[in-house]
């Protein structure tokens, strides 16, 4: 039977090619002749949306195939000698139309665990303050640990940059940067403080807290955040007992040093792993000028996290808890950009829509920081200003933009610093003041750099 009946449709019920066919020849046999009716532009335009993607004929003969289309039916309707002559033709009329890719799955997704775990680590070592605190404090005990731990921020922030830029060249090269760095650092902050406080038991505290930061360094860039996790586990179980139980001072003494021992055999494992890979071949070794700006950043952020603890040392505590939320917020404001400029059509779009992924980011960063200075009885206003400039400035630095955050990290740093021993206004309002000008100046330099499409290409 060769009629319009003889493609049966299936025993699904649905409305199948078969059945579209069949109302289009009935449709066809009551109507005359006119231009349009041709079965293969009505075949074409009943599969068109599956005929379009297709890159050669072969696929669309594949589809009949699959349809049910017979050689007879082929030959007697659509005047076609057979299966690929009539795909070739469908082929031809029908518009390649290929469809929208599924979006992309968020490239800067952050990992929670792991910005929540990173906040808690650089909080986690200050409890060796309360450990040991009765055994050091004293004037020059003070001042030699401020002086240990800038000299730490500084090395460390410029060796975490070169230790990054030598894992893009291979695990190797950037084991062996990190096995001369991170020793080279410690020893150059220890004797800082040796000269600061003599010998001593503040002089062996600043020596602690140098090997414990180099280490703990090395464990973060290679991102073995569990790993110096447990290596606190001593330090953190000492101090969480002390509101029942005073260790005396042995144990105050073992264990922060049973701390450090474990960060640095850990360090020290993850070192001997990455100089046991395979070196990279042609891998070029970037100069040390590229690192200087970070290092410059460490100290000059060193500077105003110390001047805030000297007035408001429970808003340090803050300050750093929130380092964890604002690397969050970093991915967030890379994955939120991509998504705005696959939303936006010109460049004036996108930059209104930058300022205001900026706004929200930087706003959820600052916000929960309000309460949390009411908490420690601080005033909120430098406490944010210092907050504002440090994620402003690290924003920059993820997408490799340097010296302007450092200069005008260090400028505030200095402003602050200068003011502060000259006699001028408190410490809180020159912190708010320097600090408050630097974090516009970010601001501005993150909508003109960062506000163009080019920056997230």
């Amino acid at each position: 039977m060769s009629g319009p009946m003889a493609l049966e449709p299936d025993g699904g019920g649905g409305d199948t090619l078969s059945l579209r066919l069949a109302r289009a020849d009935t449709t066809l046999a009551l109507r005359s002749p006119v231009a349009g009716d041709d079965p293969v532009d009505l075949l074409a335009a009943e599969l068109a949306d599956r005929i379009g993607p297709a890159v050669h004929p072969y696929e669309v003969a594949a589809l009949l195939e699959s349809e049910g289309l017979t050689g007879e039916r082929i030959t007697e309707r659509y005047g076609h000698p057979d299966l690929f002559s009539l795909a070739a033709d469908l082929h031809g009329r029908v518009p390649r139309s290929f469809p929208e890719p599924p979006p992309a799955a968020d490239p800067w997704a952050p990992d929670h665990v792991r910005c929540a775990l990173r906040g808690a680590l650089f909080a986690l070592p200050g409890l060796a303050y309360l450990l040991t605190g009765r055994l050091w404090h004293t004037e020059r005990g003070v001042y030699a640990l401020v002086a240990a731990g800038l000299l730490s921020w500084a090395w460390g922030q410029a060796l975490s940059h070169r230790a990054a830029l030598r894992l893009t060249a291979g695990r190797r090269e950037a084991g062996g940067t990190l096995l001369v760095g991170a020793p080279l650092g410690a020893l150059a902050a220890s004797l800082a403080g040796f000269a600061v406080a003599g010998p001593g038991p503040a002089a062996l505290f600043a020596a602690g807290q140098s090997l414990y930061l180099a280490a703990a360094g090395v464990l973060l860039v290679c991102g073995r955040e569990r790993l110096l996790l447990a290596a606190l586990a001593p330090l953190t179980a000492g101090a969480a007992a002390l509101p029942w139980w005073d260790p005396g001072p042995l144990p105050r003494i073992a264990l922060p040093a049973l701390t450090v021992v474990l960060s640095v055999a850990a360090a020290e494992h993850v070192i001997r792993e990455l100089l046991g890979a395979d070196a990279a071949s042609g891998a070029g070794r970037p100069g040390l000028a590229a690192s200087l700006p970070y290092g410059l950043f460490g100290l000059s952020a060193a500077v105003l996290v110390a001047l805030v603890g000297q007035r408001q040392p429970l808003a340090v505590v803050a300050l750093t808890l929130s380092m964890g939320p604002a690397e969050w917020l970093l991915y967030r404001y890379r994955g939120l950009s991509v998504a705005a400029l696959r939303a936006t059509v010109d460049e004036r779009g996108f930059r209104l829509r930058s300022a205001a992924v900026l706004a929200v980011c930087l706003g959820g960063y600052l916000l929960p920081l309000v309460p949390a200075a009411l908490l420690a009885r601080a005033a909120p206003g430098p406490l944010l200003a210092v907050a504002a400039l440090l994620w402003c400035a690290l924003l920059l630095q993820a997408f490799g933009i340097a010296w302007l955050p450092a200069a005008v990290t260090l400028a505030a740093a200095a402003g602050t610093a200068a003011v502060a021993l000259g006699g001028g206004p408190p410490g809180s309002t020159s912190l708010l003041l320097c600090c408050g000008i630097a974090a516009v100046v970010l601001m501005a330099g993150v909508l003109l750099l960062l506000g163009r499409p080019a920056a997230h290409a």
